[in-house]
């Protein structure tokens, strides 16, 4: 039985977020799988991406996998990265596609009249890069991590929850944005733990020894 499974749909940066979590719990036995019965046994779930929302959507159907993603959602430790956390809402308009819609809200892409900066130069879409995060409210998964530590992102879409209450982190591009949600046994975040260094690496370190409560 896998302490940890990195969810495997065909999609998503998967080598990079199962090397950081060996690096950070050498001892947890970490598996990249397809297989649902090794996501249903395994302690804690990730479900990383990237590239395009309809994609991941499409892969994770065709693979056979979303029921035991849903199923892994409501019942463990799960941290969503990137894609991993867009899917979770109702819906995207970039496609526009459906997502798993495990909480209310959409994904929306950053706005172009929303771009431009008070000096006059203009922020570029897609999002990426270091950008400081602004923690929105105690949790287990920011212990050991500053208020306003740098997170590399790499995004030009990001959730838009109904429910404020969800909200665990935001960041400025330049208007406020959230980059992270939590709620009981979820988090997931809009930037890259695995490319964020020892904040990254904290991060899931403090995933892999979370009980699944705020």
């Amino acid at each position: 039985m896998p302490d940890i499974a990195v969810v495997d749909y065909g999609m998503g940066n998967l080598r990079s977020v199962a090397k950081a979590l060996a690096h950070v719990a050498p001892e947890r036995r970490i598996v990249v799988t397809a297989d649902p019965q090794e996501i249903r046994s395994a302690a804690r779930v990730v479900l990383p991406g990237q590239s395009a929302m309809p994609d991941c959507m499409r892969c994770l159907d065709a693979s056979g996998l979303a029921e035991a993603v849903l199923d892994a959602a409501a019942t463990r430790p799960f941290l969503g990265i990137c894609l991993g956390l867009q899917m979770l809402f109702e819906s995207s308009e970039e496609g526009p596609t459906r997502g798993l819609g495990l909480f209310p809200g959409q994904v929306i892409r950053f706005r172009e009249a929303a771009m431009l900066l008070p000096s006059g130069e203009r922020l570029k879409v897609p999002h990426m890069g270091w950008s400081p995060v602004r923690q929105a409210r105690s949790h287990p998964l920011w212990a050991g991590i500053a208020d306003q530590t740098r997170f590399y992102f790499a995004h030009s879409y990001h959730p838009a929850p109904e429910d404020p209450t969800v909200i665990a982190g935001t960041t400025d591009y330049p208007v406020a944005f959230t980059c992270a949600i939590a709620r009981a046994n979820i988090f997931a975040t809009q930037f890259h733990p695995e490319k964020s260094h020892l904040a990254g690496l904290r991060l899931l370190a403090n995933f892999v020894n979370w009980n699944g409560h705020d």
